[in-house]
C-alpha cells in the first residue's frame, strides 16, 4: 500500500470527511460539510485546501517543511509523501484545514477553481 493510499484509508474513517469526486477531475478527494479538503493526485502528491487565512497564519511553519510546496495565490498546499513523517504531517494539516474551514472562514476564502495540480510553480531565474 502506498503512503497516499494508507493516508486516504485513515482519513476516510474521520467522521467529518467524505470521499467525493475531485472538482479538478483528477484522483480522489475528501470533503467536509464546508468544502473540499484534500485531493489525492498520485501515490505521493496530495493537495490540501487550508484557506488563505490559515496559510498566512502558519506560513513560516509550512515553508519550513520540506514536504510542503506553496503556490503563490493558491489556497491549497501540496504535500509530497515520501515517508511516515510526511503522512503524520498530512494528518495534522487535514485537522488544521477542517478547523480553518469551520472557524476561520471569511468571505472570499472559499475553494478556488483548480487545486495546485493544475498550477505551475514560478520559474526560478
Amino acid at each position: 500500500m502506498t503512503l497516499a493510499a494508507r493516508a486516504l484509508t485513515q482519513l476516510e474513517t474521520w467522521p467529518d470527511l467524505t470521499e467525493v469526486e475531485p472538482s479538478c477531475g483528477m484522483g480522489r478527494a475528501l470533503r467536509s460539510a464546508h468544502g473540499e479538503i484534500a485531493h489525492f493526485h498520485s501515490d505521493r502528491n496530495v493537495d490540501l485546501h487550508l484557506t488563505a487565512r490559515a496559510i498566512r497564519r502558519f506560513e513560516e511553519h509550512l515553508t519550513g517543511a520540506a514536504a510542503v510546496r506553496l503556490v503563490p495565490g493558491s489556497h491549497w498546499v501540496t504535500l509530497r509523501l515520501e515517508g511516515n513523517a510526511d503522512v503524520d504531517l498530512l494528518m495534522t494539516l487535514v485537522s488544521l484545514a477542517l478547523q480553518a474551514h469551520q472557524a476561520w472562514a471569511v468571505p472570499g476564502d472559499g475553494p478556488r477553481p483548480g487545486c495546485n495540480d493544475h498550477r505551475r510553480e514560478p520559474h526560478s531565474p
